[in-house]
């Protein structure tokens, strides 16, 4: 099935049906996977865009593309684009969509994703639009939950760390609203605590959570979600310095417990490399689940 919009620019734009139909999408592109692809997106092109550095994502765009039968073109760098002589996002959009059947852009500007779809005339996926949203991550972390604790209803998960720059937390809690009964565990550090655009979603969706500086309040949880201090978000570095190894998660921490541990990574210290090898440590597990999500996104969004 397509889905019922031509960009996709944030989680709050699905219903559960339209989650639920992406999940199921993807589980069948794992199988196109296993046989080495198909050319169902033959003779397409999509322009990957990425402003901000990347790896995961873009590779995983990029990828998925490729298993499809389709081709990449790409941009990389501000400093290397017509931005960087003073072109609006609008005008790169409308002559990149000359050029491409679909665009995929990381920009480092909350808001430029709204740009971007403003003007692009072709289908436009938000990869990332600063501290704002990242709804195909959002989406690859669901198929992760789903895959490995095989349910979405239900579910306790705990978010650790960044929660106030962290659009990957955001872009999820927007997604797991629109299942039953899921509550949140907040572990920040209070100068990192989830903003109100995100609490008062909560609030409004009579979803319950609870914030503490504690990351022992969240072992118990169905799933931990571990995040990074984002360096690029601080104009003080003696500030990031402070924060960033304000939670260390390691191998004895986790003795006994069954907790999915999921991060989008990269990691800085935050997870110890001693977690790699327990069953429940399900972060390289989640960046591979990013191919058949986008697999999906690109196959529905191009028809």
């Amino acid at each position: 099935m397509p889905l019922p919009f031509k960009h996709f620019i944030s989680t709050k734009q699905l219903t559960r049906s339209a989650a639920d139909a992406i999940l199921t999408k993807a589980a069948e592109m794992e199988k196109v996977i296993a046989k080495g692809g198909d050319d169902r997106l033959k003779g397409k092109i999509l322009a990957a865009l990425f402003y901000e550095p990347s790896t995961r994502t873009r590779l995983s765009f990029e990828t998925a593309m490729c298993r499809l039968g389709g081709d990449v073109i790409s941009a990389e760098g501000i400093q290397f684009s017509s931005m960087y002589k003073g072109e609006t996002i609008e005008d790169t959009m409308m002559i990149v969509g000359q050029y491409a059947d679909i665009i995929a852009m990381r920009h480092p500007e909350a808001g430029s994703a709204d740009r971007a779809a403003s003007a692009s005339p072709v289908p436009f996926i938000n990869a990332g639009d600063g501290p704002g949203q990242h709804p195909t991550q959002a989406m690859l972390d669901l198929y992760t939950i789903k895959k490995e604790c095989g349910k979405l209803d239900g579910i306790k998960i705990a978010m650790v760390g960044d929660l106030r720059y962290g659009r990957t937390v955001h872009s999820l809690s927007f997604l797991l609203g629109l299942y039953d009964k899921v509550h949140f565990t907040l572990i920040s550090p209070k100068e990192l605590t989830m903003p109100p655009k995100v609490t008062d979603f909560y609030k409004e969706h009579k979803i319950t959570f609870t914030e503490t500086d504690d990351i022992a309040a969240g072992l118990d949880c169905d799933v931990l979600y571990m995040t990074r201090v984002q360096q690029e978000r601080f104009t003080d570095p003696a500030e990031y310095e402070r924060l960033k190894l304000k939670y260390i998660l390691t191998a004895d921490m986790l003795k006994g417990r069954k907790t999915t541990v999921m991060h989008p990574l990269p990691r800085v210290g935050e997870i110890a490399t001693d977690v790699d090898a327990l069953p429940n440590a399900a972060y390289f597990r989640q960046a591979r689940n990013g191919v058949p999500v986008r697999m999906a996104l690109l196959d529905m969004l191009l028809g």
